[in-house]
């Protein structure tokens, strides 16, 4: 007890000596922070008296001191108004949509929308937000140095705004599943309109392809040429003609005209009419060729016996008529342009016209295509005649047309018009004064094939004529194009005598679909086009009506293994 009363007087004269020293410290120390603050408060004065004040009075209201960019943030401070930011949203809001509808609205018209009432809608709705953003009230409240906003005003315009902003939205939720499926077709017609462009090209390539191998000759028909000739050239004695039968003149018998330079084509011809004749020694048949295939053609008719048929043969040089002078064919035939228009074998040449390429076959401009325009000078005693194509196959008697009452008609022929085509207006060039004027666009095609010609009246009508000045008009095919079927249209125009469809069915080189009903009942089938029957490319349901009419069993048809 006596220790802790000890202790505690120490502790207590100690604190005695220390708090002086305490006190003496802390007087010191506020001493100096007053010394401070003084010293800083005259520093603020002196540099107050050399520079003014920005924030001060006289500063802002003397127009001569400038405004510091303080000082100009203060007075726009003063002078902003509380509704410019909400505007502001506002109109941000309308231009957006605005832009968002006529969005829509060039994108429905790169899609070309069958819809036209909506591709309208957006074009309305665009223009009704710029209508109501260009109102004098409205447009004021932009304007920098305008009035205050008007609370009454701002809140029209957010109405009207929220309104059209609304609709905006609802028309493009009730569009967009459109504009996802015209956009789905559009991409299919663009894709569609790819593949139409590669079968176009496709198809050109394949029409020039066709179109040469139509004018090529097989190996194997080259051949059997070849060993005709040959066979002619060694025998020359027994294909010598004896002289001209009586029954080649008979005006009684049934006469053909046959020109072709395929010796087989020509045979299948012959035989086949012989074979579906009643009389066939009443049928007489010329066969006209030219002096290269002369020979082979007296060998294959004069080796087989057609049934006591007459079979003729002839070339085209054995009539001195057909010259250059008189021959409007011929002459055109030395014209460099011409002959580069027909054998010209390019690409980029014969799929010009596609319509007109099949008859850019050097063929048509033989003479022996044109020898059917001059059937009376070659006959001058018979009174009628029937014109058969070398790719035609006679499948029935044909002697009823020598039966049928021509009224006074030159050509026998089967019609081949249907809605509007075959028409006059596809062969010929109405553009032509001359042609506008003298035939109607609307009439009838008909086929060459099988025409059946009542000579007597194609010399009173002078059909002959006709087709020379015609011919000569077109020298520079501006009359019509190609192909002696049109000059026959021309030449024979209101001239001929339409038979039934059912002596000459067409079709057989190009078109698929024919029935065979309709073939079966045909008089005679027509194997037009470029898939002949003697071709690789011929079509198979159809080469059999041909091939059962050749002569496999001849020497020379098997040595050169035709039809293989």
């Amino acid at each position: 007890m006596t220790n802790l009363l000890q202790i505690s007087r120490l502790f207590s004269l100690k604190n005695a000596a220390i708090q002086p020293f305490i006190s003496s410290s802390l007087l010191l120390l506020f001493t100096l922070i007053i010394s401070i603050s003084i010293a800083d408060l005259l520093l603020v004065s002196s540099t107050s008296s050399d520079h003014p004040n920005p924030h001060s009075v006289e500063s802002l209201t003397d127009p001569s001191r400038p405004l510091t960019s303080t000082a100009r943030r203060s007075v726009l401070a003063l002078k902003s108004d509380p509704l410019k930011a909400r505007f502001d949203q506002i109109h941000k809001q309308a231009n957006d949509h605005r832009n968002l509808v006529n969005a829509y609205a060039a994108y429905a018209r790169k899609l070309k929308l069958e819809n036209s009432k909506q591709l309208r809608i957006f074009a309305d709705l665009a223009r009704t937000f710029s209508d109501l953003l260009s109102r004098p009230a409205y447009r004021q409240l932009s304007a920098p140095d305008g009035p205050p906003i008007d609370e009454l005003i701002l809140r029209q315009l957010e109405k009207e705004v929220k309104e059209r902003i609304k609709e905006a939205r609802q028309l493009i939720a009730e569009a967009k599943e459109s504009f996802d499926n015209q956009l789905k077709i559009q991409k299919l017609k663009d894709t569609i309109f790819a593949v139409n462009e590669q079968l176009t090209k496709a198809k050109k390539r394949g029409a020039f392809s066709s179109l040469i191998a139509a004018k090529s000759i097989p190996m194997s028909l080259h051949c059997i040429a070849m060993r005709l000739m040959e066979e002619r050239i060694a025998h020359p004695d027994r294909y010598t003609d004896a002289g001209s039968d009586p029954e080649l003149e008979d005006p009684s018998l049934y006469h053909y005209a046959i020109f072709s330079d395929n010796v087989v084509a020509a045979s299948v011809v012959v035989n086949s009419a012989v074979k579906n004749s009643k009389e066939p020694w009443k049928h007489v048949f010329h066969v006209v060729t030219d002096r290269m295939n002369l020979g082979a053609m007296q060998v294959m008719f004069k080796t087989k016996d057609y049934g006591g048929a007459h079979v003729e043969v002839k070339a085209v040089e054995d009539y001195k008529f057909l010259n250059s002078s008189y021959v409007p064919v011929l002459r055109q035939l030395e014209s460099a342009n011409l002959q580069r228009f027909y054998f010209e074998n390019k690409l980029e040449n014969a799929t010009k016209d596609t319509t007109n390429m099949k008859f850019r076959n050097p063929k048509y401009l033989s003479m022996l295509n044109h020898l059917r325009f001059y059937l009376p000078e070659m006959y001058p005693k018979l009174h009628r005649i029937l014109f058969l194509d070398d790719d035609v196959v006679v499948q029935r008697d044909l002697t009823g047309l020598w039966k049928i009452d021509m009224d006074g008609k030159v050509n026998g022929a089967v019609e081949t018009c249907f809605g509007s085509f075959h028409r006059y207006a596809q062969y010929m060039n109405f553009s032509h004064p001359l042609i506008r004027e003298k035939f109607n666009p609307k009439a009838c095609g008909w086929a060459y094939g099988m025409n059946f010609f009542d000579l007597d009246a194609w010399r009173k009508e002078k059909c002959t004529e006709q087709y020379h000045y015609w011919q000569n008009l077109n020298e520079n095919r501006t009359l019509w194009k190609l192909g002696t079927l049109p000059p026959g249209l021309i030449t024979f125009y209101s001239t001929t005598k339409p038979l039934d469809k059912s002596w000459h069915v067409l079709g057989l080189g190009y078109n698929p679909s024919i029935s065979m009903d309709e073939i079966h009942n045909a008089a005679v089938v027509h194997f037009n086009g470029n898939m002949k029957p003697w071709l690789d490319i011929a079509m198979n349901q159809f080469r059999p009506l041909w091939a059962k009419y050749v002569d496999y069993d001849m020497e020379f048809v098997r040595m050169c293994n035709f039809g293989l």
